[in-house]
């Protein structure tokens, strides 16, 4: 590759290619810098003849970055936030002057414990910022992050690369759910009724064990799963009205329990479910998600 001369490279290419990168596609990058679909097109063909790279190639809808694009991505974007924040003369962030939106990947349930006490901050902190909440697959929560799709995620304890930060938040004891009528909503639920019981897993995935049958596993018990579902509500319904078991994290059972069910301890002694906030290196410097980050971890805190 021949040695590029900066001061003749028309940096706005780097900007286009920094949006496509985020939204993987021209034409959500189009629509997020406010330019015709053609002109990002011809931004990303300069940009490819100047580095003889192609930086992405289409896989159905999705413009996917080359070895090379990755690469670059996160020079890039240190070079361009540097050049945002001295056009600026930004000495911090300042919440109450703020007009930002953030994205943030939860899973089911998560929502309904982070966003009341979030939003609570932000109308009280900094009313200028809005919230979106996605559902991402764990397969694509790094990538996401890395692309800048997501600025910060919530899970499990999920292995990851070295360029993906985390920081743990809580541990939640698990309890069964079941309708107050049920037979075994007694004062205790013995073992060996848990595991003979008919049962609700809530996963976004068409197979495979839950969380707590990997547990239960490695204590050599198994269950029978007569329901598998999306959404912890329905879930919850379900149980409310026949005679399934619903294990689930104790925060979710607290905020979510609708009326005619019980909460008990689990019979079993599993580990707890620890989540973790996620976000990606590149974003350290970032005043506004440090800003936003610290608020997230007071709020688990403050529930732990």
């Amino acid at each position: 590759m021949q040695k590029l001369n900066i001061g003749r490279l028309d940096l706005n290419l780097f900007v286009v290619f920094e949006a496509i990168y985020r939204e993987g596609s021209i034409t959500r990058a189009a629509a997020l810098l406010n330019l015709s679909q053609p002109a990002v097109s011809h931004a990303l063909s300069r940009l490819r003849e100047r580095l003889e790279d192609p930086l992405f190639v289409r896989r159905g809808r999705d413009m996917v970055p080359t070895p090379r694009a990755r690469e670059l991505i996160l020079p890039v974007r240190e070079a361009l936030q540097g050049l945002q924040g001295c056009l600026t003369h930004q000495d911090g962030f300042e919440p109450t002057q703020a007009r930002r939106t953030f994205v943030l990947g939860l899973r089911d349930g998560l929502e309904a414990r982070v966003l009341p006490p979030l939003m609570q901050a932000l109308a009280n902190e900094a009313p200028g910022v809005d919230l979106q909440s996605l559902t991402v697959g764990r397969r694509e929560l790094a990538s996401s992050l890395a692309a800048g799709r997501l600025d910060l995620a919530m899970d499990v304890q999920l292995p990851v690369d070295a360029d993906i930060r985390q920081a743990h938040l809580m541990d939640v004891p698990l309890m069964v759910m079941l309708r107050a009528g049920h037979p075994l909503a007694g004062e205790t639920l013995s073992l060996a009724d848990y595991l003979a019981a008919r049962h609700v897993l809530v996963s976004s995935r068409r197979r495979g064990p839950g969380l707590e049958d990997f547990g239960l596993a490695q204590a050599g018990h198994h269950r029978r799963i007569a329901l598998r579902c999306q959404h912890y509500q329905a879930a919850m319904a379900t149980v409310a009205a026949t005679d399934l078991l619903l294990t689930l994290p104790d925060m979710l059972a607290r905020d979510l329990s609708p009326p005619g069910v019980v909460v008990m301890p689990l019979p079993v002694r599993l580990p707890p479910l620890s989540l973790y906030l996620y976000w990606h290196m590149d974003q350290d410097a970032d005043l506004a998600l440090h800003w936003l980050r610290q608020r997230v971890l007071a709020s688990a805190a403050a529930h732990r």
